[in-house]
């Protein structure tokens, strides 16, 4: 028995139709992709938006680490060599903590792509200068992502987790602004 064209033509639509809203329907996160790209949001308050906190700040602190690595290799003050090392050792550890929870609470193994972090150039006069304008905006962003996770998210874990790191990146802000007045007057 021949299936003319038109309903093998029709069952494909179909079928793809109902399988993009099943995947819709189970993957929320495809919603964000699809219309929140332009905006920091981690989407809407649903059952995975601690996973998509967790991702999404594995790839914060990551980026911290990649800024850290630049740092390391191009400046000459001791402060920031120190400051290069610790976000280097400390890092990880935070890091490993969110690739557990999201085993655990998710059986997500998959590993977060690191972020594209700006090219602060070639060492320099300066150089320490384009780290710490590029370590208070990314401390801004991680910020954004506090407040927005305090507001959607119930799971004592990312909460504390939110809480605490927003302490250190309000910190951060402090004293790398500090270093920008004393070194550069700005």
């Amino acid at each position: 028995m021949k299936i003319s064209m038109y309903l093998a033509l029709s069952l494909i639509i179909v079928s793809l139709v109902l399988g993009m809203a099943f995947g819709y329907y189970l993957t929320p996160e495809y919603q964000s992709s699809m219309y929140e790209k332009n905006t920091m949001s981690l989407g809407r308050a649903d059952r995975t938006f601690d996973l998509r906190y967790i991702n999404a700040m594995i790839a914060h602190h990551r980026g911290a680490m990649l800024l850290a690595a630049q740092l390391a290799e191009n400046t000459t003050r001791p402060e920031m060599q120190a400051l290069a090392q610790n976000i280097l050792a400390d890092e990880p550890k935070a890091i490993a903590e969110l690739y557990e929870w999201k085993k655990e609470w998710y059986g997500d193994t998959r590993s977060v792509r690191d972020p594209v972090v700006a090219n602060l150039g070639p060492s320099g006069d300066t150089f320490d200068l384009r780290f710490l304008n590029a370590m208070i905006a990314h401390h801004e962003e991680g910020i954004l992502m506090t407040t927005e996770t305090r507001q959607k998210s119930s799971r004592a874990e990312i909460l504390d987790n939110a809480d605490a790191v927003e302490v250190f990146l309000k910190n951060g802000i402090q004293t790398l602004q500090g270093f920008r007045a004393e070194w550069f007057n700005l």
